[in-house]
């Protein structure tokens, strides 16, 4: 019954659009309260789940993605992608998709993906004469591929909970992440595919590519030095992630010069700020998760769920739905914390390897980030934008297609995801 109540209480919390840290502190406070559990548990529990040394990674990983943003990084990725494609028919469709694949490897979230890039790329598109409302919703969808292509911050908490390779996981978002942007950039361009108001960039030069190529050239090296040191052996993904945080500073400081001494103190409280969100949303999620385990409800649901049908299959696409409706209303960290203990026993018995459904359920809470009523990605496009969310809603769909359909072809094909992953020893 506790279960239940605490279950109750945090949608009721988050449908009175009480922040979701906020919602899940309380909640679960109050659940520990109401089943007489010692309240002295509270800070324990949490800094128990906290203190897993794999979750060292995420704070690491966006302190590095705040340094690139000031060192000036996504003007220059933008710049290169211009250079390279913007000439082509839907160039600017392309640049936003590239860039943003990009970027997303830098920093490893949907909303701060946006956020960097959405002010130069959406004022862009709307300049060259694409629909602002198209441009916002795929900046914003764009965006979500910060979770899926590595270092992804959900990747690494997945891996907390269930404990799978880091590395290998991050392997397995790689070419999922490429497919997810692909099937954008077909969507947006036949979204596009009337519109006589669209211009295409002039085609540049030669010197001008090798210019922009050598300016984005060191920030083209982050993923390859984090992803690189990781699968050689070189250090652990946690220490990939400190190691980004010095070559990002040391890219800003000393190569770009964009980044002074003074700005350290704002780029400092920045990532502290991120970073103690989303770990007080992990103790508070590990405690939730803790709570609905003890009161069986865990355990009854994931009864409910194998009793649901004995066809694979059928069940795999429950999980999806099921990971779709959560993300319309949480963000990735706390929905893995609270569905994986449920969903990972479903998991191993339907013989899914962990690693594959870490990805196809990460690319469904991707999707709900652009998905009301708490889609993150969206209300931060719009923001940029200055547009209403009801007017970009109504250009996001063929989005939100395009990914379900890659969605449903790596639950069903396992070997899309697994084909790197297979490759480390």
């Amino acid at each position: 019954m506790i279960g239940f109540c605490i279950f109750g209480l945090f949608f009721l919390l988050i449908l009175c659009n009480v922040p979701i840290a906020v919602s899940l502190g309380l909640s679960t406070a109050i659940g520990l309260l109401v089943g007489d559990f010692p309240f002295a548990m509270f800070p324990g529990t949490m800094y128990a789940a906290m203190s897993k040394f794999v979750l060292l990674a995420i704070p690491y990983f966006i302190l590095a993605g705040v340094i690139m943003n000031y060192a000036g990084i996504s003007q220059r990725l933008i710049d290169l992608a211009r250079t390279f494609v913007g000439h082509t028919k839907g160039g600017l469709i392309s640049i936003v998709v590239i860039v943003s694949c990009f970027f997303a490897a830098i920093s490893g979230s949907g909303p701060a993906t946006v956020a960097a890039l959405g002010s130069i790329l959406i004022p862009a598109m709307e300049k060259a004469g694409y629909n602002k409302a198209m441009a916002t919703a795929l900046m914003s969808s764009s965006g979500a591929i910060g979770i899926i292509i590595p270092p992804s911050i959900a990747f690494i908490a997945y891996a907390s909970i269930t404990d799978v390779s880091v590395g290998k996981i991050f392997a397995g978002g790689v070419i999922p992440g490429i497919l997810v942007g692909i099937s954008f950039i077909v969507a947006a361009m036949w979204s596009s595919r009337n519109d006589k108001n669209i211009k295409r960039l002039p085609k540049a030069s030669l010197s001008e590519r090798m210019h922009a190529l050598k300016e984005a050239s060191w920030g083209l090296l982050t993923p390859i030095i984090i992803l690189g040191g990781i699968y050689s052996g070189i250090f652990t993904p946690t220490e990939a992630a400190a190691v980004s945080v010095i070559y990002s500073f040391f890219v800003g400081m000393f190569i770009y010069r964009e980044i002074k001494w003074k700005d350290l103190p704002k780029i400092f409280y920045e990532a502290a700020v991120s970073s103690g969100t989303v770990m007080y949303i992990i103790g508070c999620a590990s405690i939730f998760a803790w709570i609905l385990s003890t009161s069986h409800i865990a355990g009854d649901l994931t009864s409910a769920i194998l009793d649901f049908s004995t066809n694979k299959y059928a069940i795999l696409l429950l999980l999806n739905v099921i990971f779709l409706i959560a993300g319309c209303f949480l963000e990735p960290n706390s929905a893995f914390y609270i569905l994986i203990p449920i969903v990972a026993p479903v998991l191993k018995r339907l013989g899914v390897d962990l690693i594959q459904a870490g990805v196809f359920l990460t690319v469904n809470m991707a999707i709900g980030l652009v998905t009301p009523p708490v889609g993150i990605n969206l209300f931060v496009g719009c923001n940029i934008a200055d547009i209403p969310v009801a007017e970009v809603c109504k250009k996001i769909y063929p989005f939100l297609v395009s990914s379900i359909v890659i969605l449903l072809l790596i639950t069903y094909v396992p070997q899309i995801v697994m084909v790197l992953p297979n490759m480390i020893k």
